[in-house]
């Protein structure tokens, strides 16, 4: 069975998973509303590996979060992974972001829509059937009264994620279910990642880089 240290850095949720075969084992997270990845995820990677009395060269692989998502966040995230990876000659695995959001969801019946703020009226959304396979692809789009109408006059749509709060201010609908103050997390990337190492779908270490979708503004 596949030891893998999962990491999910793309929010203000800095979260540390680690799995064996398929199931979580450890979990370690901090979302204050402040961004701690440069000061806990190397803390929390030492907890998780300690808790099982492992060490990094116990490790099969590594996941991390690919984003969209916050760029500071992703960088980190995904600069730890690619050290680990490098330095430990093992595989990479990268898992999108809203893949895991929509994960939270699992058991409800109707459309999934992660969501995650971006900026103003702007939010990161993919659409999901509840069996996970992807129904619109990932983009950023501006939020006003019209979106996804057509998902929400069909069916019961399940919107999750910090960007959840700007949509449910400006549209009321009755197949609306909102899930608010939900982050992504290390916890639903167990599975994902024992799949994607069984099938040998990983990343080149030297050439892979986060999925910013946007170029990076400085505030």
């Amino acid at each position: 069975m596949a030891t893998i240290l999962c990491l999910e850095t793309a929010t203000t949720n800095c979260s540390v998973g680690l799995a064996k075969g398929g199931k979580l084992i450890s979990l370690r997270e901090d979302n204050s509303g402040n961004y701690s990845h440069a000061e806990k995820l190397h803390v929390f990677i030492d907890e998780v590996l300690r808790e099982n009395n492992l060490n990094t060269k116990d490790l099969d692989a590594i996941a991390v979060s690919k984003g969209p998502g916050s760029y500071t966040g992703l960088r980190i995230g995904v600069s730890s992974a690619k050290g680990l990876c490098f330095s430990l000659d093992i595989p990479l695995i990268s898992i999108p972001t809203l893949d895991l959001l929509a994960k939270k969801l699992k058991g409800k019946q109707g459309i999934y829509i992660p969501m995650l703020d971006a900026r103003r009226m702007e939010v990161y959304s993919a659409v999901f059937g509840s069996d996970f396979k992807q129904l619109r692809d990932t983009k950023a789009q501006i939020l006003d009264e019209t979106s996804f109408k057509e998902y929400l006059d069909e069916s019961e749509v399940h919107f999750i994620g910090n960007g959840v709060a700007k949509f449910e201010d400006i549209y009321k609908h009755p197949n609306a279910v909102f899930h608010k103050q939900q982050f992504p997390s290390a916890k639903e990337m167990a599975e994902i990642a024992d799949y994607k190492y069984k099938k040998s779908d990983t990343e080149d270490v030297a050439y892979f880089e986060p999925y910013y979708l946007k170029d990076f503004i400085a505030g």
